[in-house]
């Protein structure tokens, strides 16, 4: 193999070496040409600027050159496969997007008067229809605004609930195996977190959870199917203990898509539970959102859901700001996110009854796959089989000198991005990866290629190359323990980059 050339711009084809905007700047340069600001009285005072603002002078091709030219550096969903555990980058329809966009629907506003947006609550009602009858649930709220949001909704409700019989509690237990978020929400909303260890197979301890239920305890917040892929065996069992207290359950519904269309979570003796609509229901993630995190609640719990809701009176749809009772305030302003209530919708109509199922069913056929394909090299954290990911660590790289996080910036040099990384805690060195439904086998059987050929050369001795990945991007490693202790927060000018932290 011939050594790679060094370019005189630093350039690798069409990936310029980009400096920062404010690298480029020079003084007075501008994209635009605005008026003179006029004479008028000062009402400022001391508080006026007396400094520059700031910003670069730059002209508008360099704006637009700089920010196509990092759009090149980003990965994406529509890029390539986006193998993030727990996080479940799917495919999002273009249809979706369409029907988000149509007139009436695209432009609608939120203080529009209702008997202008018939159709508009319509919808909204028809989802939240759907939402309820695929959990088993009672009732929905629609306004969080993401699944943490949710979460806190849940769990206020609950505290609600304690409050109005006169029993406020103070406890809420907590598996190692939940999302990171739960034991976060649960002391946002003033309880006490006490984590309950897992087994060895990396679902709950019962034995434990036993022991740690008494009087005080408000309720149980649990992530089914966990972080660790895998389905709780005990759910029903977990669900008659804490009610049996008194307690509430509450599951953390992101990984709802694994189950969708095969179990209904109510059944299951769950009261609250939030879906992310990104992750089961295709809406776009991240950047692409803003996100939605409806919140469904059964019986026991629907007399505590925030408003508002969309009732139907007298075949007219109606939105309901305002009701009696000892419900949770108001989530956020206005109604939630319609336009990912749009695209959820067009999912479920897409797909229908039986294709959610399917959903679900590719889903973890998919993890199983990949978990199948590997388990040679890298070998489940638990034994299978999964549901919708699979949770490796990097125990079959012992002896190379070579750890998690070498193999995840090997993986960008091979066109991927990394799955996510020591996540669960639980399992040192763990590497949990989604492939998702929407991924084909041929390009799964593209990842498990690149994924066996880098162990392959870890084995083979090749751990300088590993300590150094990735090599072939516009930014090297960083030093991620200078990083974290002496972060760079601001551009500090004429001062280069690689010196700002000292």
């Amino acid at each position: 193999m011939s050594r790679e050339r060094e370019t005189i711009s630093g350039a690798r084809g069409l990936d310029r070496d980009e400096a920062l905007s404010f690298e480029q700047d020079s003084p007075g340069r501008s994209g635009v040409d605005l008026p003179p600001v006029p004479d008028a009285p000062d009402r400022l005072g001391d508080l006026r600027r007396k400094d520059a603002i700031g910003l670069p002078g730059l002209a508008e091709p360099q704006v637009v050159r700089h920010f196509v030219r990092l759009s090149r550096m980003n990965y994406a969903i529509d890029y390539g496969l986006y193998p993030l555990g727990s996080c479940t980058m799917k495919h999002n329809p273009r249809l979706n997007e369409r029907l988000a966009r149509l007139p009436g629907i695209g432009d609608v506003h939120p203080m529009q008067p209702q008997s202008t947006t018939q159709g508009v609550l319509r919808l909204m009602s028809e989802l939240a229809h759907w939402l309820t009858e695929l959990t088993g649930m009672a009732t929905v709220a629609m306004t969080p605004g993401a699944g943490a949001q949710g979460e806190m909704c849940g769990m206020m409700a609950i505290r609600a609930a304690h409050e109005a019989r006169g029993e406020p509690r103070k406890r809420v237990l907590v598996p190692e195996s939940a999302h990171g978020t739960n034991p976060a929400t649960a002391a946002i909303c003033g309880y006490e977190v006490d984590s309950i260890p897992s087994t060895a197979d990396g679902r709950v301890d019962m034995a434990a959870f036993e022991a740690k239920l008494g009087p005080d305890v408000a309720g149980l917040m649990l992530t089914n199917p966990n972080t660790c892929g895998l389905f709780e065996r005990d759910i029903i069992r977990i669900a008659e203990l804490i009610h049996g207290i008194g307690g509430y359950f509450y599951c953390d519904g992101a990984n709802f898509n694994a189950i969708v269309g095969k179990v209904r979570p109510g059944d299951l003796g769950i009261d609250a539970m939030h879906i992310n609509l990104h992750k089961t229901f295709s809406t776009p993630h991240g950047g692409g959102g803003p996100g939605s995190g409806p919140v469904v609640f059964s019986e026991a719990l629907a007399p505590y859901a925030p408003l508002p809701k969309v009732i139907e009176r007298n075949g007219a749809f109606e939105l309901v700001e305002q009701e009696d009772g000892p419900r949770v305030g108001r989530m956020k302003g206005f109604h939630g996110q319609f336009g990912m209530f749009v695209r959820a919708l067009a999912y479920m109509q897409s797909h229908g009854r039986d294709g959610l199922k399917q959903v679900a069913e590719d889903a973890v056929l998919n993890a199983n796959y990949v978990m199948a394909k590997l388990q040679d090299l890298l070998p489940p954290a638990f034994p299978g089989p999964c549901m919708h990911e699979v949770l490796v660590s990097d125990k079959g790289l012992d002896g190379t000198g070579i750890e998690t996080m070498d193999l995840a910036k090997a993986l960008i040099d091979e066109g991927y991005h990394p799955m996510t990384v020591y996540f669960p805690l639980i399992v040192h060195g763990a590497m949990l990866i989604e492939p998702t439904e929407t991924e084909t086998r041929q390009t799964l059987d593209d990842f498990i290629a690149v994924m066996r050929g880098l162990v392959e050369q870890a084995k083979a001795g090749e751990a300088e190359y590993f300590k150094e990945a990735p090599t072939m991007t516009p930014r090297r490693r960083l030093d991620e323990t200078l990083a974290a202790r002496k972060p760079v927060l601001r551009w500090v000018p004429d001062v280069p980059l690689a010196d700002a932290a000292e």
